[in-house]
Parts: C-alpha cells; sequence; structure tokens
C-alpha cells in the first residue's frame, strides 16, 4: 500500500506550495500517489471528473480535441502545475512509461487555497493596523473558521466579544440551549463530562480552541461543562452572528460574452491567482493582483474603471470581487472561473505570452511578457 507524499515532496507543484501544515494535514488521504503503466489512459477527452491531476514521474502524451499531441515529462515547468484543468477535459492523457499521478478532489483543493490566500491576506491587512497577528493567526487556524466563507472572516473577528475570567469560572454548563460559542484568547480551561454523577474530564484547552460550537451546529443542549483552570479571556460568538456568517455574500458575476461587452466600455480582466499561474497563460491586458495581496495593492486600482476578476475555479475571485466591492470598486467575477470555459473560449482568453500588468511594490504596475 501507498504511503501518502510528504508536503515536502510536493513543494514544486503550483498552487499546491502555498498551503499550510493543517491544510496539508486535512488533504493526507488524498496524497497518495497512483500508478499507471505505460499505454493506459489517466482520462479522455469530454471526461467530467472534479479531479487535479499532478504528473509525479515519467511521461505522459497529451492529445488535445484537434489531434495535436504534446509530451509532459515529470520534473519540467509543464509538470508543476494542473493537468488539463478544464472540466469537460480538453485532452487524452495517456502514459507512455510507467508513471505516477496524484489526483486531488477539485472542491477541496479550491476550498483550502482559497481560504489561506484570503487570510494571509487578512493579516497583512490587520498587521499593519498594529493588530496581534501571531494570535489572529493561531485562531484562524480553528478548523470552525474553515466553515465560514473567507470573505466573511474579518467581520466575524469584528463581532467576537471579548470577557475576562478567572480560575473556576464556569464557561458553560452541561444540559444548557447554546446561544454562543467562545474562543480561548488566554488561560486554560477544562471540559467536563458529568455522567450518571461520575465527572469525566475530557479535555484541556489550548489558546485558540473553540468550544460550544457543536451544541449551535446539532441544535442540541450542550454536551459537556467548560471551566477555567487560570485567570484568562474569552471571545463569545452569538447564535445569530455565529449562522449570518457561514452564509457566503452575494457577489456580482458575468458570463464571458458580458465581460466581452464590459472590456469593450473600458474595462480590464484581474487576474488575482498567483504569479507562477500568470505567467503561465492571462488574458490579454490583464492586470494581475494576487488575492492575498489585494487590500494592499488596491490603491493601484483606477476607482473609475471596472474590473473583470477571474481565476481558475472562480472561488478566489469572488472573494476578490467582495473585498473590491467591500472597497468601493466596481467589480465582477468570471462566472465558475476559467475551468468552466469551453475550449475555443479559454483558448480565445488566455494566451502565454501577451502582455499584461504586475502590480508591483513601491505604488508602480509594470508591463508583463
Amino acid at each position: 500500500m501507498n504511503e501518502p507524499l510528504n508536503p515536502e515532496q510536493l513543494r514544486s507543484l503550483t498552487p499546491l506550495n502555498v498551503l499550510s501544515e493543517q491544510q496539508w494535514r486535512e488533504l493526507r488521504s488524498q496524497l497518495v500517489p497512483q500508478h499507471l503503466l505505460a499505454g493506459q489512459v489517466l482520462f479522455r477527452q469530454g471526461d467530467q471528473a472534479h479531479l487535479t491531476y499532478y504528473l509525479l514521474t515519467g511521461e505522459l502524451q497529451l492529445i488535445s480535441l484537434d489531434g495535436s499531441e504534446e509530451v509532459l515529462r515529470a520534473g519540467s515547468e509543464a509538470s508543476c502545475h494542473p493537468l488539463s484543468p478544464s472540466v469537460p477535459r480538453l485532452h487524452e492523457a495517456r502514459a507512455l512509461t510507467s508513471i505516477s499521478v496524484l489526483a486531488l478532489e477539485s472542491s477541496t483543493l479550491n476550498r483550502l487555497l482559497t481560504w489561506r490566500l484570503a487570510y494571509q491576506d487578512l493579516l497583512l491587512e490587520l498587521g499593519a493596523a498594529g493588530e496581534d497577528v501571531e494570535w489572529i493567526e493561531s485562531l484562524l487556524e480553528n478548523p470552525l473558521f474553515h466553515k465560514v466563507p473567507p470573505s466573511n472572516v474579518k467581520a466575524m473577528l469584528d463581532r467576537l466579544q471579548p470577557l475576562s475570567v478567572v480560575a473556576g469560572d464556569r464557561v458553560l454548563q452541561q444540559g444548557e440551549q447554546g446561544d454562543c460559542c467562545f474562543f480561548l484568547k488566554s488561560g486554560r480551561a477544562e471540559v467536563i463530562r458529568d455522567e450518571g454523577g461520575a465527572r469525566q474530564v475530557l479535555a484541556e484547552l489550548e489558546v485558540g480552541a473553540c468550544f460550544g460550537e457543536e451544541a449551535l451546529l446539532a441544535d442540541r443542549p450542550r454536551n459537556a461543562s467548560v471551566t477555567m483552570l487560570d485567570d484568562g479571556m474569552v471571545l463569545r460568538l452569538d447564535r445569530q452572528d455565529f449562522f449570518a456568517l457561514l452564509k457566503a455574500p452575494v457577489v456580482n458575476e458575468v458570463s464571458l460574452g458580458e465581460a466581452t461587452r464590459l472590456l469593450s466600455q473600458g474595462a480590464q480582466w484581474l487576474d488575482v491567482r498567483l504569479q507562477e499561474e500568470y505567467e503561465r497563460a492571462h488574458a490579454l491586458q490583464s492586470l494581475h493582483m494576487p488575492l492575498q495581496l489585494l487590500r494592499l495593492k488596491a490603491r493601484l486600482l483606477d476607482p473609475q474603471r471596472t474590473y473583470l476578476c477571474y481565476c481558475d475555479s472562480g472561488k478566489r475571485s469572488a472573494n476578490a470581487v467582495f473585498l473590491l466591492s467591500q472597497m468601493g470598486f466596481s467589480a465582477y467575477l468570471l462566472r465558475d472561473g476559467l475551468d468552466a470555459l469551453p475550449a475555443i473560449q479559454r483558448d480565445g482568453l488566455l494566451c502565454e505570452s501577451g502582455s499584461g500588468y504586475l502590480a508591483r511594490s513601491g505604488g508602480r504596475t509594470e508591463r508583463s511578457r
């Protein structure tokens, strides 16, 4: 049985190389390579599986719709990017030698990637405002925050109510109805369950831990009590805020045809992917501004111009549109992203060497090639 690959073996793969250690752990069950013999087909043209493939070893032949062929070798620059990412597939992929590939659920990867880049962007903003970034980063690693759409995370942080507590305080009582959840900002606390008069200590909570959310998610009474062991501080999130912030905000979106009309009226493409993804292929005259730097670089945008945001799946660009709209810009996302475009439309939009613009530090942009 194959052992899962470790993150160091995958650091060259784009965009996997930006994921955090915790996110790698979430993906661990999927990090097992698949092996094919020479002549076997990995996928065919028109394949609908929502999987992201990477070539790890060997040589693979990609056959396009028009019959043209490309040989992909593991370790090459091209192999560091997903294989034929559009769904349905634009190519047939056939092993020329014995090969190994990595197959990841696209929805999971897109969720993790969007979350990681959005929260990097938020930490940069909060750090510039003098906030305790180390504490916030530990808080954001809590699995509960992973259920929150990235664009809502700052609103959740803003709604946390700090409460000072002392050793011996019972923050939650077993059997009570849940009207809030808490995060432990400082101090220690223990989780205790009373079963038939027997007191059972279930866990000791560390800084950054969330407790009380199970009663909210399951709409059931508290299944345990939480008592402070030290003086400290907890952050309370009310039930109504909790559920409001689980809902993704509505953002403006357009089809490629509607985007073309807006471009003719002076709009501009805004590529919010990583630079490695942008340099591989991008829309002509697009401005590159990666999601994780969007708040810092937004000053380079023209407030009188409309921006059309795109990424592969539409998830990163949806978050970008929300952020830009919050800052007063006119912005739309390309509906469902690049991967949903038919082959002829995708090929017509993206080019490998056409000029665009890179947003650089120091408040300037420069031409790209």
